[in-house]
C-alpha cells in the first residue's frame, strides 16, 4: 500500500475524484480538502474574511497567524509521511512547490495532466506545457497510466 500525497487546487473540480479513485486501489491518500475526520482545511478566509485584498506587508503577516501555522505544519507532515506524490492539474503555486519538494526529497512524483482544452472557472488554462515536468517519474494524461505507476511494487 502507497502513501499518496495528492497536491492540486482547492478550484480544480477532478481533485476529489483522483482521492476516490486511489482510494479504492487500496492505497492510504492524504487529501488537503480533508485532512482529518470534520476538518475541512485551511482557508485563508479563516484569517481574514477580506483577504483576497491583502497587499504584501497583509499577506507576510497572515503567513505567520496561528492558523496558517497549523495548516502549514499539517500539510508539510503529510507530505514527509508520503511515499507519492501526484500532482493534478490545473493547480497553482502551493502544489507546483509540493511537487518540487517530493522530488528534491527522492519520493516517486507523478503530474496527471488535465484535458487540454479545460479551463478553470477564472479562464485559467487547465494545461500549460513545462520543461521541468521532466523532473517528476511520470507525466500522463491517463488516469489508467497513474494508477498502473502508483501500484507499481505494491505487494
Amino acid at each position: 500500500m502507497r502513501r499518496v500525497y495528492v497536491a492540486s487546487s482547492w478550484r480544480n473540480p477532478i481533485q476529489p475524484a483522483v482521492i476516490d479513485v486511489i482510494r479504492m486501489e487500496g492505497h492510504d491518500v492524504y487529501d488537503f480538502r480533508h485532512p482529518a475526520p470534520g476538518d475541512n482545511g485551511f482557508h485563508w478566509s479563516e484569517i481574514d474574511p477580506d483577504w483576497r485584498a491583502w497587499d504584501a506587508a497583509g499577506y507576510l503577516a497572515g503567513l505567520h497567524h496561528p492558523l496558517a501555522e497549523v495548516g502549514f505544519n499539517r500539510d508539510h507532515a503529510a507530505m514527509e509521511w508520503a511515499d507519492t506524490f501526484v500532482l493534478v492539474l490545473p493547480c497553482g503555486n502551493s502544489a507546483h512547490l509540493e511537487l518540487g519538494w517530493a522530488c528534491g526529497a527522492g519520493k516517486r512524483t507523478a503530474i496527471l495532466i488535465g484535458h487540454p482544452l479545460d479551463v478553470l472557472d477564472d479562464g485559467v488554462p487547465a494545461f500549460q506545457p513545462e520543461l521541468m515536468y521532466k523532473e517528476a517519474d511520470l507525466v500522463t494524461d491517463s488516469w489508467v497510466t497513474m494508477m498502473v505507476w502508483i501500484n507499481e511494487g505494491v505487494m
